[in-house]
């Protein structure tokens, strides 16, 4: 992950506001309610719980947060992705947790042809996108990086992980929304039912709200204030990536955000301004945001066709809204908003 000095290089995904929790005063009153905030992973987390034990289950799920940053930073000199990236090749030991999620995130590049890389980082720090000096890199310089951009050349046996020389690990792609996905276990290994967790954008419920009804969650509009719609969910998550993000303009008054493309080095120019994942997941939820961002509409639409188990909201560069067919019903454009909808079926 891009922790860095304490600096914010996650900013704010596309879901900007959870409306609605509860009814009202009175209803809110007849459910235990605990919450907890943290800054972690480079980025602002609220957790909203009811039921019983909520304080107990936060103390808890916040502390594995707490743990998985100190695993997985790429900056900080004692976590194992650090260590593993400055091995000169060799192989180092690493804990369970940090194997899984390096399973998952070489799974899913393999699984969406190398759209997502793990291994882009030192490109990223190329672009100062990790850092608080924005810039763009000489053609050469790019070229070079991409040399060592390869997510098939990293070597995991069990939790034996090698790093070739010359390269460098990143989970920033993945690591916030598996976070989400142990934290929500922890949480219902204490019995909670109904939950929200918000890491930096990244959108994690548990059930339902405590009166049964969904959670509703106000989803920005990319490249301006205010939201796009509206989205009701139920034991979700929910994981936006934008251009809009994270970027920086040049003196010509270009512009160039973060989510580079592996094969160029250079952002993606998909045809997508946005796209949102929904799911059982976290991780997925993730690691699928900046894949089919990469891969842009067309090709992101036949990945949700051959693949089951989410579904998708994506703006296009032209303002229109591809939503697949499980979000129709749930999603609700805000009054005054003029993009048009494509319903997406199998």
């Amino acid at each position: 992950m891009r922790w860095k000095n304490g600096k914010t290089t996650f900013a704010l995904a596309g879901i900007i506001l959870i409306l609605g929790i509860l009814g009202g005063c009175a209803a809110a009153m007849e459910y235990p309610k605990a919450e907890a905030s943290l800054f972690a992973m480079n980025t602002y987390m609220t957790f909203t719980v009811y039921g019983e034990n909520g304080e107990t289950a936060l103390a808890e799920a916040t502390a594995q947060i707490q743990k998985l940053e100190s695993l997985w930073s790429v900056t900080d000199k004692e976590s194992e992705i650090y260590r593993a990236n400055h091995s000169d090749g060799e192989s180092v030991e690493v804990s369970s947790e940090t194997a899984d999620v390096i399973s998952f995130a070489l799974y899913m590049a393999k699984e969406t042809g190398g759209a997502l890389d793990p291994t882009i980082y030192p490109v990223l720090t190329a672009w100062g996108f990790t850092t608080d000096s924005k810039q763009v890199p000489a053609p050469e310089a790019v070229d070079a990086l991409l040399e060592q951009v390869d997510y098939s050349r990293i070597h995991l046996d069990g939790t034996t992980l090698t790093v070739p020389k010359g390269m460098q690990l990143d989970l920033g792609a993945v690591g916030k929304g598996y976070t989400a996905d142990l934290a929500a276990q922890v949480l219902q290994e204490h019995g909670v039912e109904s939950a929200l967790l918000n890491l930096g954008g990244n959108i994690q419920a548990i059930g339902s709200r405590p009166d049964g009804s969904d959670w509703r969650i106000g989803v920005r509009a990319p490249w301006e204030e205010g939201n796009l719609g509206i989205l009701e969910i139920s034991n979700a998550a929910v994981v936006t990536s934008g251009g809009y993000e994270n970027y920086f303009e040049d003196e010509a008054g270009n512009l160039y955000w973060h989510i580079l493309d592996p094969e160029t080095g250079h952002p993606a120019h998909s045809g997508l301004q946005s796209v949102m994942v929904v799911g059982a997941e976290g991780k997925e939820c993730d690691a699928l945001s900046t894949a089919l961002f990469v891969m842009g509409p067309e090709q992101a639409e036949q990945y949700w066709r051959s693949y089951e188990g989410f579904e998708l909201l994506m703006v296009t560069d032209e303002d229109e809204i591809l939503l697949t067919e499980g979000l129709a019903a749930r999603f609700t454009l805000s009054e005054g908003r003029t993009e048009t909808i494509r319903v997406l079926e199998r």
